[in-house]
């Protein structure tokens, strides 16, 4: 089964508000960016990239939360980031009933996240000069 497989598989078995929940999430997030891959981790995790990791989500009891990896590095002007406030990396959104998801807030922090992965990537790639370095030391 592939990770969009199983995703539409815990949305199917959260037969409250919760599914709803996901389910809202899950088609905000990918409708930001087409290129954006769904993948399975930690043993039950729907979690979302590009360039990197963007998000994961989980259904916990009352709420359902997203975690957004680099979320402490992210402009948040809408003021989604409600949980895992005093961290240095991780941010979350606490999602509870009867709360609706911005999902023009919810795209444009999606999209904040990706351009910072991109950057994150551009930061770690070498320059032409290293890479000629590289090159020559090895002739």
């Amino acid at each position: 089964m592939n990770p969009s497989e199983r995703i539409d598989e815990l949305i199917a078995g959260l037969t409250d508000w919760r599914g709803k929940t996901l389910a809202k999430l899950r088609k905000t997030i990918l409708e930001a960016d087409g290129e954006i891959i769904e993948e399975w981790k930690w043993m039950g995790s729907p979690v979302w990239s590009r360039d990197g990791m963007i998000a994961v989500a989980n259904a916990h009891k009352e709420k359902v939360k997203i975690t957004f990896t680099n979320g402490a590095s992210l402009p948040d002007p809408d003021k989604l980031f409600n949980a895992g406030l005093g961290g240095n990396k991780w941010r979350a959104i606490d999602l509870f009933e009867g709360d609706k998801i911005d999902a023009r807030a919810m795209k444009n922090l999606i999209r904040a996240a990706i351009a910072f992965n991109q950057g994150k990537s551009k930061r770690k790639a070498p320059s032409a000069a290293t890479r000629a370095k590289a090159q020559e030391s090895k002739e």
